[in-house]
């Protein structure tokens, strides 16, 4: 594996860390060969991380792109030190691993060996979290976490004793960059406590995300050659959940969802577009997509043909071209990204995973509960 280094960050401070992101181009063999890759693409292809219940310092440090679901890297915890692969979500704000207690898989996770570390601490907190991918349950723990070269001393984390639903996964837990009222355990999300500790001076991390090498996720700052033009900034709905509102949804200057404005959650841990069914069926016909097992697939020669979705927030059009809606799967078959929202809203609601982040650098600022977005270069 080779991790691409970048340098010369331009930031909002002169504390802020780099984390780049590579392809893995291997993880699908992986998992055929151990017979999980057709339950992994259908179980874990959209959501990932989704919650449905209820709470001058530089570091360079590689990420991988799995299969264009998801971005993971390496974390350590503990003294001396333990690594683990983690997944990146903005939609949850716990970060945990599984524990040398866990009947966990030890061919595809890493557990924590807590009595090796001599920083490390328990508490007698137990409680469960919840995924749209499965759940977890587990006591909290306190130890030393590093990402990079960044430290968060004391860092309070849950330590999975089960979990249901993660088999197979090419990922060892989850790092939540979300507001500290969603998490499950009541810790301090690490990103906090970075901040807390001094580690970083902004409360900003930003994403640019790319389907081959070189995407990254930075951490107290942005660099400008990541993306074009300015960024655009818009407020969030409500502070403590990375959801803006968003006017409407258009195909060919017609609105196609969200016709009187709605919610749009901006989430990393969501591979694909989700939203209600009945709107997301309208954009399946609309595609010319035809169902077959658990996705929407169309012709091989209507990706060349089909327009642009436009998705407009605070004024502003952000064009997402076919190329970007349209995947390809094991087979070389083509399906849509839009995806049926399983959790119910009592308001039209959509979330923007990383099909359409991929279009556009986010940058997350919790200091002034913001989301900015630029054209990705």
């Amino acid at each position: 594996m080779k991790w691409l280094v970048l340098l010369g960050l331009v930031a909002f401070s002169d504390f802020r860390v780099i984390i780049p992101l590579t392809k893995v181009k291997t993880m699908r063999k992986t998992l055929s060969e151990k017979n999980m890759l057709s339950n992994f693409l259908k179980e874990h292809a959209y959501r990932v991380s989704q919650i449905s219940s209820r709470g001058s310092n530089r570091t360079i440090h590689p990420l991988r792109n799995i299969m264009d679901m998801l971005y993971e890297g390496n974390i350590t915890i503990g003294t001396p030190l333990q690594e683990f692969q983690f997944v990146f979500d903005t939609g949850s704000s716990d970060l945990w691993v599984p524990s040398i207690f866990c009947p966990c898989s030890v061919t595809t996770h890493v557990r924590f060996r807590h009595l090796e570390s001599s920083t490390f601490w328990p508490t007698q907190k137990t409680f469960s979290i919840t995924y749209g991918s499965g759940n977890m349950k587990g006591f909290l723990a306190y130890d030393t976490v590093r990402t990079g070269d960044l430290v968060s001393t004391d860092q309070p984390f849950p330590l999975s004793l089960a979990e249901y639903g993660f088999e197979g996964i090419p990922f060892d837990g989850i790092l939540g960059l979300n507001y500290p009222r969603l998490s499950f355990s009541g810790a301090i999300p690490i990103f906090n406590n970075l901040k807390n500790q001094g580690a970083i001076s902004e409360p900003v991390f930003a994403f640019y995300l790319s389907k081959v090498k070189g995407s990254v996720v930075m951490f107290g700052g942005v660099d400008k050659s990541y993306y074009q033009g300015v960024l655009d900034w818009v407020p969030l709905i409500e502070m403590g959940d990375w959801s803006v509102y968003m006017d409407s949804i258009s195909m060919k200057r017609k609105v196609i969802a969200c016709s009187g404005g709605c919610k749009a959650l901006v989430d990393i841990g969501i591979s694909l577009i989700l939203g209600p069914r009945r709107l997301f069926n309208n954009i399946q016909k609309l595609i010319g997509a035809m169902p077959r097992s658990s996705k929407q697939y169309i012709s091989c020669f209507a990706i060349n043909i089909l327009p642009s979705i436009i998705f407009t927030i605070s004024g502003i059009n952000y064009p997402v071209p076919a190329q970007a809606y349209i995947l390809k799967d094991s087979r070389g078959h083509l399906y849509t990204t839009f995806k049926e929202n399983t959790v119910r809203t009592s308001t039209e609601t959509w979330t923007l995973g990383d099909v359409f982040l991929r279009q556009y650098f986010s940058v997350f600022d919790g200091g002034n509960d913001r989301i900015g977005l630029a054209r990705a270069v």
